[in-house]
C-alpha cells in the first residue's frame, strides 16, 4: 500500500484566512490571487509575505509593468504588518518591468529563473502575472506561444522548493485562462458596491489537496492589513434546563418568574416596544454578572454603551469588567461580528453577552446582509453557544394589541427564552407590564406583572388585584370578594 505524502500547510499571518482555506496554505502549491484592480490582492500577497519569510527562508516579490517596486512600497509600508527590516534581508523587491516593456516572455522567464537560482527563496510573488501575458499579446505573440510560455512557467515553478503566487486582474470567474488549469489554488477577490456600502469578498475556487469552506467569505482591509470572517457553523441543541445552573438577572421577582434564574448556556430574546425597558434590563443582566465576579460583553448597535446605558454598564466598561464590540465601522457582516464577539468572549473570559439591539444590527449590515439576516443570525448563536457564553439580545417590536408577535424577523424560535414587555393603560395611566413566555425545558410563571421603573433600574410591582384583558389593552380589574362575606344575588344587585 502507497504512503500518502505529508503535505505542510503554513500559517498565513492573516486573520481569518487560514480557517477558510481549510486549516493553512499548502507548502510548495502553486498559487494564484485573482481578482478585478483594488480588491486587495497586492496587500493580501504582502501580508502573506511578511508573515512567512526569514532570512533563510526569503521572499522574491517580481512586480511587472502594474507599478514599480519603489511605489509600491511608499504605500505597502503605511500598513502594520510591514517591517523595513526584513526587506533585502528576508523580502526582496525585483522589477521586470524591462523585459516585461519588450513583450519577450522568453526574457521574462529566464530572469525569473535566474534571481530563483540565485537566492534559492522559500517563497516567489510575481504581480502581475497578466501584465506579462498582456505584453506578450501586444507583441505579437501568438496564443499558442502563450500557452506554452504557462505551461513551461508552471513546470518551473513546481521544480523549485518554493510556494509561488501569481497575482492577475481578472474581471471574474467567467474569464478563462490555462493558467487556471495550471495553478494549484485558485484565490478570487471581489468587491461590490450597493447603494452606498461596499463588501469585499473572497472564494477559494480550488485548493489542491485539502478541502476548504465553501462559498463567500468577507474580509476587510484596514491598517493591519486584511481580515477574513470565517462562517461560523452551527452546533447540537443545548443541555437540558434542569441540568444546568441558573444565572441571576438582577430584577427582584424576575429570576422566580423565570423559575429559578436564566439556565447558563441559554440565549434570551426581551421583546417590546421602544420605551419598555429592554436596554435597562439587559444593564442589569450585566451588571448582575460583575457582582457575581463575572465578565460580559455587549454589542450596542443603537447608542454607544458608554453614554446609553447609564453609568452601572458605563462603569463596568471602564473598569474592564465588560468588554465592548465596535458596531460605527460601515458595511459590517453578521460573520464579523460574530468573529469580533468571540475574540472578545476568548479575551476577558466573560460568561455573559448583550446584543442590543437586533433592530439596530440589521440597520448596521451593509444592505446585501440583510437578505439573509436570519440564517446568518442562526449560525452567530451557535457560535455564541459553543464558547458556553449566556446571550441576551433585544428587539424592537411596535406594541399592536390586535396581535402578539416577539421579533420582526421570525428568529424568537431560534432563541431558548423570551421575555416580553408591553404598555397598557390603567385608571388613565400608561403602565408597563412584562412576562415570561418562554423557557425551553424548564418550568416559569404565566404570570402578567406591572413593573415600573425607577432611579435604581427595573421594579416589579406587587399583586394589585387581578387584571384581565392585559395583552388587548384594555385591562378590567377583577375585585376580590372578602372572607365571609355571602355572594351578592340577582334581585341585591
Amino acid at each position: 500500500m502507497m504512503n500518502k505524502a505529508k503535505i505542510n500547510r503554513l500559517a498565513t499571518g492573516v486573520p481569518g484566512f487560514d480557517a477558510v482555506l481549510g486549516g493553512g496554505l499548502p507548502e510548495f502549491s502553486f498559487n494564484l490571487l485573482a481578482g478585478p484592480p483594488g480588491s486587495g490582492k497586492t496587500t493580501l500577497a504582502h501580508q502573506m509575505m511578511f508573515a512567512l519569510a526569514t532570512p533563510e527562508r526569503c521572499a522574491l516579490y517580481f512586480t511587472t509593468l502594474g507599478e514599480s517596486p519603489l511605489k509600491m512600497l511608499r504605500y505597502q509600508q503605511q500598513f502594520a504588518f510591514f517591517d523595513s527590516d526584513q526587506v533585502n534581508r528576508s523580502v526582496r523587491f525585483i522589477s521586470l518591468g524591462d523585459d516585461t516593456a519588450a513583450g519577450d516572455v522568453g526574457s521574462v522567464l529566464g530572469r525569473i529563473a535566474g534571481e530563483v537560482k540565485k537566492y534559492t527563496p522559500a517563497l516567489v510573488f510575481i504581480d502581475s502575472f497578466r501584465s506579462v501575458i498582456l505584453a506578450g499579446e501586444g507583441a505579437g505573440i501568438s496564443s499558442v506561444n502563450l500557452q506554452q510560455f504557462i505551461l513551461q512557467l508552471g513546470i518551473l515553478l513546481a521544480s523549485w522548493n518554493a510556494t509561488t503566487f501569481l497575482i492577475g486582474e481578472y474581471a471574474g470567474a467567467g474569464d478563462s485562462s490555462p493558467i487556471f488549469s495550471v495553478a494549484d489554488g485558485l484565490i478570487w477577490l471581489r468587491q461590490t458596491t450597493q447603494r452606498n456600502s461596499i463588501v469585499r469578498k473572497m472564494e477559494i475556487v480550488k485548493m489542491r489537496g485539502q478541502a476548504t469552506l465553501p462559498g463567500l467569505h468577507t474580509f476587510r482591509i484596514d491598517m493591519e492589513g486584511l481580515k477574513v470572517f470565517a462562517p461560523t457553523v452551527l452546533s447540537a441543541a443545548p443541555a437540558p434546563a434542569h441540568s444546568l445552573p441558573r444565572l441571576q438577572m438582577g430584577i427582584p421577582g424576575l429570576d422566580q418568574m423565570m423559575g429559578g434564574g436564566l439556565p447558563r448556556g441559554y440565549s434570551l430574546l426581551v421583546a417590546g416596544p421602544s420605551g419598555s425597558g429592554k436596554s435597562i434590563l439587559a444593564a442589569s443582566f450585566l451588571a448582575e454578572g460583575a457582582r457575581a465576579a463575572e465578565t460580559g460583553v455587549i454589542a450596542a448597535f443603537e447608542q454607544r454603551p458608554h453614554q446609553a446605558r447609564g453609568p452601572v454598564v458605563a462603569d463596568l466598561i471602564a473598569s474592564g469588567r465588560v468588554g465592548v464590540i465596535d458596531t460605527r465601522t460601515s458595511t459590517l457582516s453578521v460573520d464579523e461580528i460574530a468573529t469580533l464577539l468571540i475574540a472578545e468572549i476568548e479575551r476577558l473570559g466573560a460568561s455573559r453577552v448583550v446584543i442590543d439591539s437586533l433592530s439596530g444590527f440589521e440597520l448596521a449590515l451593509a444592505p446585501t446582509f440583510r437578505e439573509d439576516f436570519r440564517e446568518s443570525l442562526a449560525r452567530m448563536l451557535s457560535a455564541l453557544a459553543n464558547t458556553g457564553v449566556t446571550v441576551l439580545m433585544t428587539s424592537e417590536l411596535e406594541d399592536r394589541y390586535y396581535e402578539l408577535g416577539f421579533s420582526p424577523y421570525g428568529t424568537a424560535f431560534l432563541t431558548d427564552s423570551i421575555i416580553m414587555q408591553r404598555y397598557v393603560e390603567i385608571d388613565s395611566r400608561l403602565e408597563r407590564m412584562m412576562a415570561v413566555v418562554k423557557m425551553r425545558a424548564s418550568r416559569h410563571s404565566n404570570q402578567l406583572r406591572l413593573f415600573h421603573i425607577d432611579d435604581e433600574g427595573i421594579k416589579i410591582d406587587e399583586q394589585r388585584g387581578a387584571y384581565s384583558g392585559l395583552l388587548a389593552g384594555a385591562p378590567r380589574r377583577h375585585r376580590s370578594r372578602r372572607v365571609g362575606r355571602p355572594a351578592v344575588s340577582t334581585d341585591e344587585r
